[in-house]
């Protein structure tokens, strides 16, 4: 698996403390019957500090699909711990 970083962000919370999230890509194979694969992206947050960690890989076969989901992860600051609720949605 290949992790491309796309992004980091930093926001603030209730107390004014900064929090950064770094974003990427994750690349990989997806068996999709008799043998054959094809290339598979998800997605990857991580907090600034690496406590906290979120992985959903195999979202989407499609570049333009992750692209899409990485631009609304960043935009919206989703974090670690609302990552699959957010992609459920999107789905």
């Amino acid at each position: 698996m290949k992790e491309l970083n796309v992004g980091r962000v930093a926001a603030q919370d209730e107390n004014g403390v900064d929090h950064y999230y770094d974003y990427s890509v994750l690349i990989d194979e997806m068996r999709v019957g008799n043998g054959f694969f094809c290339e598979s992206y998800g997605v990857k947050i991580s907090a600034g500090d690496a406590r906290e960690v979120a992985i959903i890989p195999n979202i989407t076969v499609s570049i333009s699909r992750i692209d899409e989901l990485t631009e609304l992860l960043l935009r919206n600051v989703v974090t670690p711990c609302t990552l699959a609720d957010v992609v459920s949605d999107w789905l």
